[in-house]
């Protein structure tokens, strides 16, 4: 057997860890990587347009598996226009290897052409980045950076000088077990202890849940059952929390809708399982707060806390569900139930009224007419901007479906490369690209990756000709609009001149037809719809230094337009509660 240069031992280790797919760019410095790829049946080389893409697809990929992806980059600029993807992986949690390939290793320090420094310059992003300057740095330094990327739920960076990739491996080098999955994690016992009696102590107590709930749904239903509690959720918890869910009172932010500022506000305490919530002016500071997250850097450090839980939301529940007294009295539930629904109920209208008519098409009857139309199972990635708005009013999540998007690193043009690496996990799962026309044109080039594996990603493309939330920044601001406007082609068109599916809709009427027909097609399609591009509008008694810094009380409509099956669900909720 042929001995090992380090870009095989490289490859090798990877598919151990469990990646099936390296998404990158090809470049000199990497070639001796994607020889490796090539020769190993195990591991496929995507090929994608930009590196930008790479990184958001793995993340992606990443956040669908919960298992490790990987992307590379070329030395120099290619490894750079890997960042902004691995920022938002990192942010979002998402294990994720990146290999940066770099200029040969006796050229570091020179100012050699392409020259920059990788392992400098990705420490931000990431919970380890580091270099290979010898071959006897291997296998061990890879397997730290799996380790660092699988255990602490981010990106790990790992520096490789095209000519230290192409030398002979170590011999007899220890290889050891890769660790691939997170432990459970249990609060200490004084904590539960504390956390039990500040429960029993509390007439009204909120549950307010962010992506950590993911897994825990079973648990929060019955948590909160047992202590009477209304539910809110941030946007990266709706997806885990609102579905089949009786004490839902929705979600809190800038594109808050319902009670869920006035359940947050109206407690006596109030417990935030799994969110780092980033807008601390939306939560109360007249109330006790508890805040249990499996990341104790997150703990307080968006609010003050009386009480500091460092565990696993799911864990944590289920030491404190047989302990807590079971609460006898529902009024508060029920009042914020019926607030909720009087919130909806408020702004359905302006979703209503003659919108089948409306030309240019409403943006909240697209994507209305898009989570009817969609499969149970599909998978949802959100353009950042008003694209995150008609996903978090519109979209009903159950269990089985998924809403990714930029939710908190809030990058342009990340819902197509997401849907790229989520496409890949599974072929035969629907995947849907709520893109807006700013975003998608960002990085369009990578639609000819759709093409190119013949991806059935579906992109559903919000076209208003503008960038729609640095409009409504600049309004509320009391500033003109100025440098929004988009001058696009027909994308439909574009789309077909690519080698796929593609259909402009104009017109009400020809929307539910179109999508229909777009999801039938066995390959990759573009629905280019023309929305409103005034389908913004700012409640008068919104002042500017209400929303600066996205300080916008949740009980105040930013955007008018309905919440489409989300009435029909708090309407069920209510259906048990006494009259008000």
């Amino acid at each position: 057997m042929a001995k090992q240069n380090v870009a095989e031992q490289f490859v090798d280790i990877l598919t151990r860890a469990g990646v099936k797919r390296l998404y990158g760019v090809v470049g000199d410095s990497l070639n001796p990587v994607v020889d490796a790829v090539r020769r190993n049946s195990a591991i496929d080389w995507i090929h994608v347009r930009h590196e930008e893409t790479a990184a958001f697809a793995a993340g992606a990929e990443a956040q669908i598996t919960g298992a490790l992806a990987a992307c590379a980059g070329s030395c120099g600029p290619g490894n750079l226009h890997l960042i902004n993807g691995l920022y938002d992986a990192h942010r979002s949690m998402a294990p994720v290897l990146a290999l940066a390939s770099h200029i040969p290793s006796s050229e570091i320090g020179l100012g050699y052409f392409q020259e920059t420094h990788p392992d400098r310059l990705f420490a931000e992003c990431s919970h380890y980045s580091e270099m290979i300057s010898s071959p006897q740095q291997m296998p061990r330094l890879l397997q730290t950076a799996i380790q660092n990327a699988v255990g602490r739920s981010g990106v790990s960076v790992v520096t490789l000088p095209g000519d230290i990739a192409d030398l002979p491996a170590p011999e007899k080098a220890a290889e050891t077990a890769l660790v691939t999955s997170r432990p459970s994690v249990r609060p200490g016992d004084a904590e539960i202890d504390r956390l039990v009696e500040m429960i029993d102590d509390a007439g009204k107590v909120t549950l307010f849940c962010g992506s950590g709930t993911a897994g825990a749904h079973a648990e929060v239903m019955e948590f909160a059952g047992k202590i009477k509690s209304p539910v809110g959720h941030a946007l990266r918890g709706k997806e885990w929390i609102q579905y089949d869910n009786p004490f839902d009172v929705g979600m809190s932010g800038l594109l808050g809708y319902g009670a869920a500022y006035e359940a947050t506000h109206e407690c006596d305490l109030l417990i935030l399982l799994g969110t780092d919530f980033p807008y601390n002016a939306f939560l109360p500071d007249d109330v006790k707060i508890v805040q249990v997250d499996i990341r104790p850097e997150h703990l307080g450090r968006r609010s003050k806390l009386d009480l500091a839980v460092w565990g696993d939301v799911r864990e944590t529940l289920r030491c404190l569900i047989p302990r807590v007294q079971e609460k006898k009295n529902r009024r508060f539930l029920d009042r914020m139930l019926k607030k909720h629904a009087d919130a909806l109920e408020g702004v359905v209208k302006a979703y209503t009224r003659k919108v089948e008519k409306h030309t240019p098409i409403h943006p909240e009857y697209v994507a209305s007419v898009l989570d009817e139309v969609a499969s149970d199972d599909a998978v949802f990635t959100v353009d950042t901007g008003m694209c995150n708005v008609w996903a978090a009013r519109y979209i009903s999540p159950n269990g089985r479906r998924r809403v990714i998007g930029s939710f908190s690193h809030g990058s342009m043009a990340n819902a197509l490369p997401m849907a790229i690496g989520a496409q890949f996990t599974d072929r035969k799962r629907q995947v849907v690209s709520m893109s807006g026309d700013g975003g998608f044109s960002m990085l369009m080039g990578d639609f000819l990756t759709l093409v190119q594996y013949d991806l059935p990603v579906k992109v559903v493309l919000f076209n208003n000709s503008s960038l729609g939330m640095v409009e409504l920044e600049m309004l509320v601001a009391g500033l003109p609009s100025y440098g929004t406007a988009n001058k696009n082609p027909d994308f439909a068109a574009v789309a077909r001149a690519c080698g796929a599916y593609g259909v402009r809709v104009e017109k009400p009427k020809d929307l539910a037809g179109a999508l229909k027909d777009a999801f039938k097609h066995k390959g990759p399609a573009l629905v280019d719809v023309v929305t409103d591009p005034n389908a913004l509008s700012i409640p008068p008694k919104i002042k500017a230094e209400m929303v600066t810094g996205f300080a916008l009380s949740a009980s105040k409509m930013v955007l008018d337009g309905g919440v489409g099956r989300m009435l029909q669900m708090a309407r069920s909720n209510l259906r048990n509660v006494p009259r008000l």
